[in-house]
């Protein structure tokens, strides 16, 4: 029995462009009597209709999904629940939860399996950031796992509500949507405390509110509440605003592509262009970049992401992925802006001054046109108080990940 969602009131969502979909395995587990004991679609049509509609809208959505060991389970028969078991399950169920959700999708579905290592590594991060910001640029559907089968658990992020805060950061979401198989946060047990009241909106998650969500008589609802809580926490520290609501009620569901929530919406702590912005002001810088005049004219008057031929000289040694300064060429030490750069010290000294289209031919690879991008760049002085054009542009790159350049914004030698 769920506790009914008819309890919460109607609530606007947040704008978004861009949101992650966190879907639990009690929304996606059959029985065996119906599907034998795989995975059923009579919640995740729901869900799946809901994706359509967003794309309608021409918003996205990056997909995080259990259900791997469930489906893993219905194929082989295995008893017991220990770790090295369910790593095999995985690797058994993955194939048929990317159909499942193939067969519910109208566009290709992609798999990204992703480890806690892939999102501590600089490299690894920049290079996971980069394939689901191109997957979405072509159309395509991500669905997101933890990688179970190679995870230890040193290294494992522990459950997919984390994972799916984790994914929000990385790929610059607007909103974290987590269907649950409640109708959101209650002020205790929906199904054993007749006095239990829905809670409509949490301002900021506090380690009472953790410790009541841990479980016993009187917590805060079912199915691992402590856990959404802990996510909804981190996607709020990275200006990201959760919504928990119900993926079993038909109604519910439809009605967030109209902007409308029954649920509990936790709001984000700052907005997210701050939280980013105020990151990259002050992590440490490990080089610097010289840029021309007219590569400063273009990051600043017409929101362009800084491209190769903008850049006159390399200072330091730096990584893929490390933080750089951008500073004007000759012209002393002011910093123009900071920003995670796309490429290597010793791979920008080649193909500085030079057309995004010889980046392949100079050094062998490209990861793309752009030497620092502009969602992952932000503009020192005249960025608190940005042009018009400038506001568009960064309003338009952080609420949809893209960036406003073109070639033509490119400054050739």
């Amino acid at each position: 029995m769920t506790a009914p969602a008819k309890d919460f009131a109607a609530q606007p969502l947040p704008p978004w462009r861009r949101a992650v979909l966190k879907v639990g395995s009690s929304l996606l587990a059959g029985f065996a009597d119906q599907s034998g004991g795989g995975l059923d679609p009579r919640y995740a049509a729901g869900l799946a209709r809901f994706i359509e509609q967003a794309r309608a809208q021409q918003r996205e959505v990056v997909l995080v999904s259990s259900g791997a060991v469930a489906a893993g389970r219905s194929r082989i028969d295995a008893g017991g629940n220990g770790l090295v078991l369910r790593q095999a399950l995985a690797a058994l169920g993955q194939a048929s939860l990317i159909a499942f959700w193939q067969q519910l999708s109208s566009v290709p579905v992609a798999q990204v399996l992703l480890t806690h290592d892939d999102l501590r590594n600089r490299r690894r991060y920049l290079n996971a950031r980069a394939s689901l910001r191109e997957l979405l640029r072509l159309g395509a559907l991500p669905v997101i796992n933890e990688n179970d089968t190679v995870a230890v658990d040193e290294l494992k992020l522990g459950d997919n509500d984390n994972l799916a805060a984790a994914v929000a950061s990385l790929v610059d979401a607007d909103l974290l949507l987590i269907a649950t198989d409640i109708g959101g946060l209650y002020s205790g047990h929906p199904q054993r405390d007749p006095g239990a009241k829905p809670i409509a909106k949490v301002a900021a998650v506090t380690p009472e509110l953790l410790q009541a969500a841990s479980g016993g008589a009187g917590a805060l609802g079912t199915g691992g509440m402590r856990t959404k809580l802990e996510a909804a926490a981190k996607a709020a520290t990275a200006g990201v605003a959760t919504a928990l609501f119900c993926g079993r009620d038909a109604e519910v569901v439809a009605a967030l592509a109209g902007g409308t929530l029954h649920g509990t919406l936790v709001a984000a702590r700052s907005d997210r262009l701050r939280a980013r912005k105020q990151w990259l002001r002050h992590a440490p810088a490990s080089g610097c970049l010289r840029i021309d005049a007219g590569a400063a004219a273009a990051l600043h008057q017409r929101g362009a992401s800084l491209l190769p031929g903008g850049v006159v000289a390399v200072e330091g040694e730096f990584r893929r992925g490390d933080v750089v300064e951008l500073r004007a060429a000759g012209e002393g030490d002011e910093v123009l802006g900071r920003g995670l750069v796309q490429y290597n010290s010793v791979e920008v000294g080649r193909i500085k001054g030079r057309h995004s289209r010889e980046i392949e031919a100079l050094i062998g690879f490209g990861y793309g046109e752009s030497v620092v991008h502009r969602d992952d760049l932000v503009l020192v002085g005249n960025d608190a108080a940005p042009s018009p054009a400038q506001a568009a542009a960064d309003t338009a790159a952080d609420a949809i990940g893209a960036s406003p350049q073109s070639q033509s914004n490119e400054v050739l030698p």
